[in-house]
């Protein structure tokens, strides 16, 4: 895993693609701390970072579009899986290697309240600005597991860094979706239907497995019906409860306040490693196609 993990950071900084990210997330940080803090006299940081979010979106899908893309375009991907590494480890050092230049990028902004120390004199939130950078980064784990998957799934790496895109946006507009969606019982049933079916589809497309896909549905079916016969109450308001829960962003308003909660910090980790757990099993996946 190292191995990789050092190849992959310095493949980062051999081409455009590293410096590009590190600047623009630099500049624009610099232009938001300018005009939030600098002009004002604001001394609140956590703003920078909130409206960094929004630009980390475009900068994600460049960051991770030619992880595994690159590997199956020039076709070495079929040496990676067939040398004593193990497909975890070519994951995780791949994983981490754009985390790496992710955390770089973070430590250079950290000049920015530093300087901003130096003029205040009421001083600054410390505590609130670590929050905000401890939530900022696990956000941004999160988000870059998500482009590591999609860059798994395709060999063109403008595909890679649009599907990225498409998801991440998705994930930042659940929030205001959740607000217009229906509220009514037959609605989360159907809802909830759905989500099954898509369930048993994932089953039978990872195993090929006729059984498997069948069990599963059982399952899925047994368990809306039985929801529904029992506890009728439970599907109301179902969709925007479910669509709340996938928010990503609506988790760093905590941190953004210097407040550091359990649940966030684990929803955070969790949702990054079923991303890397689910581009793992794509790979492996392909090693028996």
């Amino acid at each position: 895993m190292l191995a990789v993990f050092r190849r992959e950071l310095k493949a980062y900084f051999s081409s455009p693609i590293g410096f590009v990210f590190v600047g623009f997330f630099v500049l624009i940080g610099g232009v938001f701390f300018a005009l939030s803090n600098l002009l004002t006299g604001n001394p609140s940081f956590t703003g920078v970072l909130s409206n960094l979010t929004f630009i980390f979106l475009f900068l994600v899908p460049i960051l991770t579009m030619r992880l595994l893309s690159e590997e199956m375009r020039q076709k070495t991907d079929q040496l990676l899986i067939t040398s004593p590494l193990s497909i975890t480890g070519i994951v995780l050092g791949k994983y981490l290697a754009a985390v790496g230049v992710f955390v770089i990028t973070l430590l250079i902004t950290v000049l920015f309240p530093v300087l901003m120390s130096f003029f205040s004199l009421l001083g600054l939130g410390w505590w609130e600005i670590l929050g905000g950078y401890i939530g900022f980064l696990l956000m941004g784990c999160a988000f870059i597991s998500i482009g590591l998957f999609f860059s798994s799934v395709t060999d063109n790496q403008l595909v890679a860094a649009v599907e990225t895109f498409a998801a991440l946006l998705l994930i930042w507009i659940l929030d205001f979706v959740a607000q217009s969606v229906p509220s009514d019982a037959v609605s989360g049933l159907i809802f909830l239907a759905v989500l099954g079916a898509a369930l048993v589809a994932l089953v039978w497309f990872s195993t090929r497995s006729f059984l498997a896909a069948a069990v599963a549905f059982v399952l899925a079916a047994a368990a809306v019906v039985l929801l529904f016969v029992f506890s009728r109450s439970f599907f109301t308001g179902l969709i925007a409860k479910i669509l709340s829960w996938f928010s990503l962003v609506k988790r760093y308003n905590d941190f953004s306040m210097g407040i550091l909660g359990l649940s966030p910090i684990v929803y955070y980790i969790s949702f990054a490693g079923a991303f890397v757990f689910l581009t793992i099993r794509m790979i492996d996946k392909r090693r028996w196609v």
